[in-house]
């Protein structure tokens, strides 16, 4: 009778419910900091040396994973996303991808603040409000229009920042490629992503239908590149794991600022005439290349 009477007997159970996903976070990162000491002996996690020559002890769990997946791409995802691209008008897809990147700015702010870098996380701000708001929930990039360009950042970023190597190449299934730095940085993202905390947690049905929106259009979008690469590579495993350590590479050297900004893989690129047709010694600025081809 007295539990009843109680009027803080509810809100108990709701503030432990509160304070879960913070201790998960704590958890997790005292983790990271306990095998810190290991990973500083691997190589940088910008290093192209650690890419062409990456640490993949488990590779025959990787292996596995990766024909269920493809297994699982060809039974259902990849006809799903093709189904939705060749159904959903183009203006709808973009809209539909522009909510779910609005969705990550608050996580990108959060990454910013413990990355150090203070425009990054008010660019990302401005960004949801502008987008939220004008955007019409996100549906429309106006900020983007405004100049404020998009750059989105995680807490696997975060830790490759601060000299966290990569770790062990990881392949889940489902889930995909990752190492053992992304992997726990994206449990990170996920405990203290905002959205998902002002939602209900990640446990709820709209925490579900986010991350299967954010799965199709984002198969959808590679679907070409997937296709290559299963056409056209001798080892489709090995060729993604080499894509997606570059490209995690990448990030971290755009969070240290050593590159300014992702290349946009979408749009073409411009070749630059050879040194050679003009003068066998190439200018002091020619940018170098962050994949030299095979002949290099």
């Amino acid at each position: 009778m007295s539990r009843l009477n109680d009027p803080n007997a509810q809100a108990r159970p709701a503030s432990r419910s509160a304070v879960l996903p913070v201790a998960l976070t704590v958890g997790v990162i005292v983790a990271v900091l306990a095998v810190l000491p290991a990973w500083s002996h691997a190589p940088a996690a910008g290093d192209m040396t650690a890419v062409s020559a990456p640490a993949d002890p488990w590779a025959g769990f990787n292996r596995r994973a990766f024909k269920f997946n493809a297994f699982l791409d060809r039974a259902v995802i990849g006809p799903v996303a093709r189904v939705y691209k060749r159904v959903t008008p183009a203006p709808v897809r973009k809209g539909v991808g522009n909510i779910v990147s609005n969705l990550r700015e608050p996580s990108t702010a959060i990454n910013g603040l413990v990355q150090g870098r203070p425009k990054l996380t008010i660019r990302a701000v401005a960004r949801f409000v502008a987008n939220s708001t004008v955007g019409v929930l996100g549906i429309f990039d106006v900020a983007g229009r405004a100049g404020l360009e998009r750059e989105h950042a995680d807490f696997g970023q975060t830790l490759g920042r601060y000299g966290v190597s990569n770790g062990p190449y990881l392949y889940l299934p489902v889930v995909g490629p990752t190492t053992l730095r992304d992997g726990l940085g994206g449990v990170v993202n996920t405990l203290i992503d905002p959205i998902s905390l002002a939602t209900g947690g990640p446990a709820t049905d709209f925490a579900a239908g986010r991350v299967v929106v954010r799965g199709v259009d984002a198969r959808a979008d590679a679907d070409e590149a997937l296709r290559t690469i299963n056409e056209d590579s001798t080892d489709p495993y090995a060729t993604t794991r080499s894509a997606y350590l570059q490209h995690r590479a990448a990030v971290v050297r755009e969070s240290t600022g050593e590159i300014e900004a992702l290349p946009d893989f979408d749009e073409p690129v411009n070749v630059p005439p050879s040194p050679d047709e003009f003068s066998p010694i190439p200018p002091a600025d020619a940018p170098t290349p962050l994949v030299q081809g095979p002949g290099s």
